[in-house]
């Protein structure tokens, strides 16, 4: 039988794999597109900047791309007019390319969102991209599903004590073993059948 011990070792060197899982997962899940400091207003502003579409396009289907061109360039001859006009086309033209992008996710959209907004976990993923280096990512995932899935192991293992003492112990146990368990089951559907966008 394994100890704690040999069963936290296995987490560590599986680790990078069930991060980068569970960093699939995330994304749709925080609406990280919806923020002013996510990829798709980067690529907007960059877009607008440059008076170049082409930067945007990605984020689209191509039955969306006669809409969003139009709004880009009615967006881009305002650009040196009145700034409060602009900030409001600017502002729609945000909002548009955000809405289609999570059209194609799926997902609804419930508005932009400020920056800072989107979880610390895609943030850094946005860093390691930028950075071209995942392994402080992974190493950080790592230890977190190690931490997270080894208090949820021991809460169970000592509630397994108590469990018939009495009703309520019992069923701390019961909620204790779900939460445990159901973890366990969402890391094998993700690493036995992918995670959607």
């Amino acid at each position: 039988m394994k100890t704690l011990q040999q069963i936290s070792n296995s987490f560590s060197r599986t680790g990078m794999i069930l991060g980068l899982l569970f960093l699939l997962i995330s994304i749709p899940a925080f609406a990280h597109c919806d923020s002013y400091d996510g990829p798709v207003i980067k690529d907007a502003i960059k877009a607008l900047e440059k008076e170049n579409v082409n930067f945007v396009k990605k984020w689209i289907e191509p039955q969306q791309e006669a809409e969003i061109i139009k709004l880009f360039n009615k967006t881009v001859s305002l650009k040196n007019k009145d700034a409060e006009i602009y900030s409001l086309v600017e502002k729609h033209f945000f909002e548009t390319l955000v809405r289609y992008h999570r059209e194609t996710e799926g997902a609804p959209y419930t508005g932009l969102k400020p920056a800072g907004s989107t979880e610390p976990i895609i943030q850094m993923a946005d860093t390691t991209i930028a950075n071209s280096n995942v392994k402080t990512l992974l190493h950080n995932l790592g230890n977190h599903i190690q931490k997270v899935i080894t208090e949820k192991y021991e809460k169970v293992a000592a509630l397994s004590t108590v469990k018939d003492h009495s009703v309520a112990e019992g069923r701390a146990y019961v909620a204790a073993y779900v939460d445990y368990t159901h973890t366990l089951e969402a890391l094998e559907k993700v690493m036995s059948h992918g995670a959607a966008h």
